[in-house]
């Protein structure tokens, strides 16, 4: 695999742990605790066993352990404590933590053991908004500053995935209870960011409605069967990259054309592209949403 990053610049360090750059060096150069390597041009990086041990050591550091006595501690007992602490203590930012190691390491157990702990003790939903929304927003940080790599995004979007599917499927086992109106989810064409839809999805189910889910990079005009099925469907879908700023108008005038010509249509959309549109601009059957609550508070 290639494209799995094998070491990181102190700003990567820093980036991952939340401990400063200047912290980390005074830890390293009093106490030991790590040993950078340096390219030919004297710049220092460190290995993937460094920054195993920096979050291993942050999240001890986090939970009240002096630095001088981690300092002492056996290499090998790190982990062990904090699996431990993990285990016992399912604060969001120990969970937090503990995600970002699993995706480092590529480790499924601790991904799963971090999130059944959590669960012990708070429902999905909370689970979802209160740790996964916060870690992936931090994720697509740690991307854009080239701190991860593609092949760590996609096994924890993977596994976050898994779990609302999971969730979204004990709901679908009951019959929908409201009938006054369908929601069918999809995204645009060349869009593929479905986490923030899946959860939509989960979130209507959850409210009784019937959800028709059709994910990833839809054209609106493989959309207008739905319309021999069902006569009052609201759209939804979640803009990240497509369609672009210059194209969202011309996107909406054709969902008005080829999905509601009896007005009995509705489009609900959300994600980063939406700051673009101008509001005065929506027809009634259009409406953006600024955030996943707005719109499950709007249902």
């Amino acid at each position: 695999m290639n494209n799995v990053k094998k070491s990181f610049s102190i700003r990567d360090m820093e980036n991952l742990s939340g401990i400063k750059a200047h912290t980390i060096r005074i830890w390293e150069k009093r106490y030991n605790l790590f040993s950078p390597e340096r390219t030919s041009t004297n710049i220092r990086y460190y290995s993937l066993a460094s920054l195993q041990k920096l979050l291993n050591i942050t999240l001890l550091y986090n939970n009240g352990y002096k630095i001088s006595k981690i300092a002492k501690l056996e290499e090998s007992h790190i982990p062990i404590m904090v699996r431990e602490i993990v285990a016992n203590n399912s604060e969001k930012n120990h969970a937090i933590n503990a995600f970002k190691l699993a995706m480092i390491n590529f480790d499924q157990t601790l991904f799963l053991n971090t999130y059944n702990s959590l669960l012990s003790e708070r429902s999905f939903r909370d689970i979802f908004n209160e740790v996964f929304i916060p870690l992936l927003n931090e994720l697509g940080l740690l991307w854009q500053t080239d701190t991860i790599s593609p092949a760590h995004e996609h096994f924890i979007t993977h596994l976050i995935k898994q779990k609302i599917y999971i969730n979204t499927e004990k709901l679908q086992l009951v019959e929908p209870t409201k009938k006054d109106k369908v929601f069918s989810l999809f995204l645009p064409e060349n869009e593929i960011h479905e986490i923030g839809l899946l959860y939509l999805n989960y979130e209507i189910t959850l409210r009784g409605y019937k959800s028709i889910y059709l994910g990833q990079t839809m054209p609106i005009e493989s959309l207008v069967d739905l319309l021999k099925y069902y006569d009052n469907i609201n759209f939804v879908s979640y803009f990240t990259v497509s369609p672009t700023k210059d194209e969202l108008l011309d996107y909406f005038k054709k969902f008005s054309k080829t999905l509601n010509s009896s007005g009995n249509s509705k489009l609900l959309v959300l994600g980063h592209q939406i700051q673009y549109i101008p509001e005065s601009s929506l027809p009634e059957h259009i409406s953006a949403f600024n955030s996943i609550e707005h719109l499950i508070s709007s249902l």
